[in-house]
């Protein structure tokens, strides 16, 4: 017998809305209103300004390792935009955008990154799982939920934010066979934003694109202009759509890239080029997106200018609030993972104390 062609039923397909230059093609336009449209754009700028915040504190030692999002804030803000509040979304770590639209207090990030157990609550009522930064963990809980929805006939979606290095992993392909075979309400969003840690992209896998990867799995895949946050808007609320209507799952990848480092641990100018972070500057989210809004006539450069500051405010008394809430006992960390503590933790226990006083700092126990 000859050999043919296995023809495949889901699909593969490339969407992007905004060029760089801030024109639109208006055949695909998602047709935000001037209202909505402003709001996408402050939670762009409040992830950016949140982001230089942390970064600043964290250098001098106010909050503990912080992983930055500068690059990706159209990828996780316009998303987040289409879920609707009984929807549920599960977080990666890099999406303060979407934390801050869901309700979670700035505050609240500010004490995850800052050790604190209080950080890792999501607001009450709020359908979102806690931050994840363990790689792709979060992505079985996300087809979970969404199979719970189908057995009580819920009429609502899951969204799952991951990154392309999370792909590599065991929980990414479980969970996308599961959803698959028992055709779940959930999209799993992909922001591939070229590098895991100091893996470039083409080593993370053989792949011509991360959303082909869907059609293994016999569902669509999508790839869209990670930095057009209209793309972003426009391909989650089609999916999300889809998953409520009983269409099943979609992977979305949003091809994006991540501008700074990838966590104030991380010295990226050890793995790749000051030529290639120049090409993605170009392709900043942020001002694109602005571009736009000043075609349309939405946004002034008055109404820029007040915005810009009432977002640092509303950082600035964040930051006030969490600092005012620190006063507890450093050696807590020691008290609530054992009923009897280990030898070799009683032993790291006296360890801290010393250097706690060694600093002038007392313990309360």
């Amino acid at each position: 017998m000859p050999r043919k062609p296995i023809k495949t039923k889901p699909k593969v397909e490339y969407l992007s809305i905004l060029d760089e230059t801030g024109r639109i093609d208006e055949a695909l336009d998602p047709k935000l209103d001037a209202d909505r449209s402003l709001y996408l754009y402050r939670l762009m700028v409040i992830a950016r300004r949140m982001d230089e915040r942390c970064i600043n504190m964290q250098r001098q030692g106010r909050i503990g390792t912080y992983g930055p999002c500068r690059g990706q804030e159209a990828a996780h803000c316009a998303a987040t935009l289409v879920m609707e509040p009984e929807d549920w979304i599960v977080h990666a770590f890099r999406e303060p955008g979407s934390f801050y639209h869901r309700g979670w207090p700035l505050e609240t990030v500010l004490k995850f990154w800052g050790g604190y157990e209080e950080g890792c609550q999501p607001p009450a009522g709020a359908r979102d799982l806690p931050i994840s930064v363990p790689i792709g963990s979060q992505i079985p809980h996300a087809m979970g939920i969404a199979w719970a929805m189908k057995l009580r006939g819920d009429n609502h979606a899951v969204l799952c934010y991951f990154g392309e290095g999370a792909t590599s992993e065991g929980d990414f392909a479980e969970a996308m066979n599961f959803a698959g075979v028992y055709h779940l309400p959930v999209v799993f969003l992909c922001q591939n934003n070229q590098w895991a840690i100091s893996i470039p992209r083409e080593r993370q896998t053989a792949s011509e694109t991360i959303a082909q990867k869907a059609v293994a799995f016999g569902f669509d895949g999508l790839q869209l202009d990670g930095n057009d946050a209209l793309a972003v808007y426009a391909g989650t609320k089609e999916a999300v759509d889809k998953a409520k209507a009983g269409g099943g799952p979609t992977l979305i990848e949003a091809v994006t890239y991540r501008l700074g480092v990838h966590t104030t641990a991380d010295d990226p100018t050890k793995y790749r080029t000051g030529d290639e972070v120049e090409k993605w500057e170009k392709r900043d989210p942020i001002p694109r997106f602005e571009k736009y809004l000043v075609r349309r006539g939405v946004l002034t450069a008055r109404l820029k200018d007040e915005l810009e500051k009432d977002v640092l405010g509303e950082i600035a008394a964040a930051v006030e609030r969490f600092e005012a809430s620190r006063d507890v006992d450093p050696l807590d960390c020691f008290q609530y993972m054992y009923k009897e503590l280990p030898a070799e933790l009683v032993e790291q226990r006296e360890e801290f104390r010393a250097c706690l006083q060694r600093e002038g700092i007392k313990p309360a126990h």
